[in-house]
């Protein structure tokens, strides 16, 4: 049986993956768009690999023009059955300064662009079970990588995802620290619901680059803030990825993997062909 791969989502600061033995872009298409960028395919700890940049090279893609399903679905048609997601946070919560890993355990939404945070529809209806929306066991494997690190982390928290592209208001980031929120970001929770969909299990690597801008002891979060962080928090993705994706299971037996076990509502004898054919990835089970 062939051991199923684990995909890498790139965040800001985050383009390419160094170390990744016989490199290759692949150009996936889907039957929802084109992903953000080609994907990179590669073996790192002796692991089949698949990186993606979520802004594109060169970060060209807004938050809100991200194709998350393309994103998702490219992975899923590759094999992949993990996936550890990158990502450029601001912090709510003093305890969490620049360059703090957070792995969160829960996500609040409020965005308004819902279009796209699901796969089905077209005739077949699924009510994905959410209220653990990361993989508790991938997690685990990353809060114990960063600990032999040394590197300050906590694992669990809220990540509030905003729409953007701007960045938020004092009031806005007030309100996020009074409901009790831990990170605030604009990308993770849509590829969070969509791997859930496709039976991937995610987890998040939150890298704090500022304070929002709650703290008003300090100037509030710009891009110039924000870059000389990313830089210094790319390397040790880096250095964490090389080191926990060897710890992955080589078997995908997981709750995650099994998702859609009790989340599809639609009777079999009513899924149209056509949306069948196009989930194809994720219903192989099924059919």
């Amino acid at each position: 049986m062939t051991t199923p791969a684990i995909g890498i989502i790139g965040g800001s600061g985050l383009y390419q993956i160094e170390g990744l033995v016989d490199p290759t872009e692949i150009a996936v298409e889907t039957p929802f768009g084109p992903p953000s960028d080609h994907l990179v395919s590669g073996t790192l700890g002796g692991r089949q690999v698949y990186f993606l940049p979520r802004h594109g090279k060169g970060h060209r893609i807004l938050p809100q023009e991200i194709n998350h399903r393309a994103n998702i679905y490219a992975l899923k048609s590759l094999g992949v059955a993990w996936i550890i997601s990158v990502t450029a946070v601001g912090s709510l919560q003093e305890k969490y300064p620049p360059r703090h890993i957070v792995l969160p355990d829960q996500f609040f939404d409020r965005t308004t662009h819902r279009e796209g945070h699901t796969f089905f529809g077209n005739g077949i209806v699924a009510h994905i079970g959410f209220a653990d929306p990361t993989s508790a066991g991938l997690r685990t494997l990353l809060a114990r990588t960063l600990t032999e690190l040394q590197l300050p982390h906590s694992n669990g928290g809220t990540y509030v995802n905003m729409d953007g592209p701007a960045f938020s208001t004092r009031a806005e980031s007030g309100v996020h620290r009074q409901l009790g929120f831990d990170v605030v970001g604009m990308t993770n929770l849509p590829e969070a619901k969509l791997a859930r969909e496709a039976e991937i299990a995610l987890a998040t690597l939150s890298f704090v680059t500022d304070y929002d801008c709650w703290k008003t002891d300090e100037p509030p979060v710009n891009v110039e803030t924000v870059i000389g962080h990313l830089t210094a928090n790319a390397v040790t993705a880096r250095e964490v990825l090389r080191r926990v994706i060897p710890s992955i299971p080589h078997t995908a037996d997981w709750p995650e993997h099994r998702a859609l076990d009790t989340a599809l509502i639609t009777a079999r004898t009513l899924w149209p062909e056509e949306t069948c054919g196009k989930l194809s990835p994720l219903l192989y089970r099924f059919l």
